[in-house]
């Protein structure tokens, strides 16, 4: 009886201390949210010589299939404005031709309602349903759903499409190089 309430005490130290490492109720978040969650692949954006983010693909049996589950988990690598990244966002989706303003008004605005502010370290996770929703977490915490499947193919497109600002990026997160 005594050595287990030695070994309670410790286990829960170790599951605290984890708990607040940088990402990781988030990558948590997707292994929840899409069945048999496995790691793709991985990379860093970087933007000027400015390091913005580190992304990780999770995908189930570590395949990725645009038309399947799968999360996309972002952890900053400097402070932004919620704001800010949905204003980014929306930029990116025009980049890649939506052009109908309505359209983009109502993303952009559930995004501002959607996105917090972020600080360096943190993680907010962007999860393709099997229904075609686009669910977020911050922190692992669920923030909010885009029902639109329309959004969710655009929106992921950003990173993992064949028309991306970022081809290198997306070749290693898709797990086509190393």
């Amino acid at each position: 009886m005594k050595r287990v309430w030695k070994a309670g005490p410790f286990a829960l130290a170790v599951m605290v201390f984890a708990a607040c490492l940088p990402g990781f109720a988030a990558a948590d978040a997707a292994l929840q949210t899409v069945p048999n969650a496995r790691l793709v692949g991985e990379g860093q954006m970087r933007f000027l010589g400015f390091r913005i983010f580190n992304a990780q693909l999770f995908a189930p049996e570590g395949t990725y299939d645009p038309r399947q589950p799968f999360a996309l988990r972002l952890t900053y690598l400097r402070d932004f404005k919620g704001t800010a990244i949905s204003s980014q966002t929306i930029e990116e989706l025009q980049r890649l031709g939506v052009t109908d303003k309505a359209r983009l008004t109502d993303w952009k605005n559930q995004m501002d309602t959607i996105f917090p502010n972020v600080k360096s370290g943190q993680t907010i996770t962007g999860v393709r349903t099997k229904g075609g929703q686009t669910e977020f977490h911050f922190q692992g915490r669920k923030i909010g759903t885009i029902s639109d499947r329309d959004f969710t193919r655009v929106f992921f497109d950003i990173w993992l499409g064949t028309r991306t600002k970022n081809p290198s990026l997306r070749a290693r997160l898709v797990g086509q190089q190393t």
